[in-house]
């Protein structure tokens, strides 16, 4: 087995060095959130408040889907009956910064994978270190199909149910820009971190902290986690429920799959006793 190739620092300057490291990340978020001013007013209108428009895109999609399956009056989004105020003097204004750097942040990730990557590989060998370019890849490919996920189906889904919800008629729906923004960024940010998942379990196995076999035991409790999230999210439909927890069901599973690899590889490598 190739050694590992680490230069003895102490804990001091590990520290010192990840400092750098997150000011490095900072000033890369910094200078997206910087390309992303240009193009807030299309951030904005576009993408920010597209899913509140009864023509957004993934409307359209289950609009038609359901109409082909026969339920168009279950699903056909025809209007979503709420304004979104603003409350706070320097609300817009807040609001405006925080979009810009949450944009920044994803448009950064691959940098920040970098960074983090180049703090982590000292304490790798050298076969994992020269995987580099297929980890970054991978790993910014996963962050972005779950940034995708989350905002053309969680998102809308979301901003469909608390819309239409109502516990009486008497109380309309006005939502504050903080508690829409803040669903928005919730909404994307997690599952762009969840769809790491088999990243992280990559490193938790080759740590042992993980194994396929606990992942394979608690798949049931996962199963129904997943289940339940999907039902709190979305409309009280299966199918939009299914549409849901496939994705994360298939994540979970590709996470089991990576772990049995890491293990099999594992126990390949050590010498026979």
């Amino acid at each position: 087995m190739a050694e590992k190739t680490i230069k003895e620092m102490s804990f001091l300057d590990h520290l010192e060095e990840l400092r750098w490291v997150l000011v490095r990340c900072s000033a890369g978020i910094l200078v997206m959130g910087i390309v992303a001013y240009f193009f807030a007013d299309s951030i904005f209108d576009t993408i920010i408040f597209g899913p509140t428009k009864t023509d957004f895109v993934t409307y359209r999609f289950f609009c038609d889907a359901s109409n082909y399956l026969g339920f168009a009056e279950n699903i056909c989004v025809t209007e979503l009956p709420f304004k979104i105020i603003n409350t706070q003097m320097e609300g817009q204004v807040n609001i405006f910064v925080w979009i810009c750097i949450m944009a920044g942040f994803i448009m950064a990730f691959p940098y920040i994978l970098w960074q983090f990557w180049k703090f982590i590989s000292p304490a790798l060998y050298e076969k994992e270190r020269k995987n580099a370019t297929l980890f970054i890849t991978v790993a910014s490919i996963l962050f972005f199909l779950g940034v995708t996920f989350g905002y053309f189906v969680i998102v809308p889904m979301s901003v469909n149910f608390l819309a239409t919800f109502h516990i009486s008629s008497v109380v309309e729906n006005n939502f504050t820009i903080d508690s829409y923004i803040s669903m928005v960024k919730t909404s994307v940010i997690a599952c762009g971190l969840f769809f790491e998942l088999p990243i992280i379990i990559y490193f938790l196995t080759k740590l042992g902290l993980v194994t396929p076999t606990f992942l394979r035991n608690n798949r049931k409790y996962t199963i129904v986690i997943v289940l339940i999230v999907a039902a709190i999210i979305t409309p009280p439909d299966v199918v939009s429920q299914i549409t849901v927890s496939i994705p994360m069901l298939i994540i979970y599973e590709a996470s089991i799959f990576i772990s049995a690899i890491v293990v099999k590889n594992k126990l390949k490598n050590e010498p026979a006793s």
